[in-house]
């Protein structure tokens, strides 16, 4: 692809944002050269398409939160768009132990440690997680 051939087509999503991502053409010179693209219509549409199921999932998790379903983990799990694999890697345990501290009363029971493990992973507080739902539930 040339570099005047690279899609300029402006995002209807995160406006007031500039987003562009890097792509590489074909410069005047014959030899590939970086340029920033805004993207085309259908990539654009697909990428709004995503997040909105992203937000909704989030959404759906923030509610089981609220109302004791699950724990703290599981939202912070799918905000920062992990899978179970990985936050079991991350915190050095088997998934089965991951999905398990996901359960409210297992959550409840986890020492300062643990605690410690997710709150660096997920780039929080301990407070911040443990205080999460009761937080979100009083302020609506």
């Amino acid at each position: 692809m040339d570099v005047s051939d690279v899609p300029q087509e402006p995002k209807d999503f995160k406006e007031g944002e500039k987003l562009k991502k890097l792509v590489y053409a074909v410069g005047k010179d014959g030899k590939y050269t970086g340029v920033t693209s805004a993207g085309w219509d259908a990539e654009n549409f697909a990428m709004k398409q995503a997040w909105d199921d992203i937000e909704e999932n989030l959404a759906a998790t923030l509610a089981k939160v609220k109302n004791g379903t699950v724990s703290p983990i599981a939202y912070y799990m799918q905000k920062n768009l992990m899978e179970l694999s990985l936050l079991a890697k991350y915190a050095g345990k088997w998934q089965w132990q991951v999905t398990r501290h996901m359960k409210p009363e297992v959550f409840a029971k986890l020492d300062r440690a643990m605690l410690d493990v997710y709150a660096g992973i997920f780039n929080i507080t301990v407070e911040e997680m443990i205080n999460f739902g009761k937080e979100r539930s009083n302020n609506g």
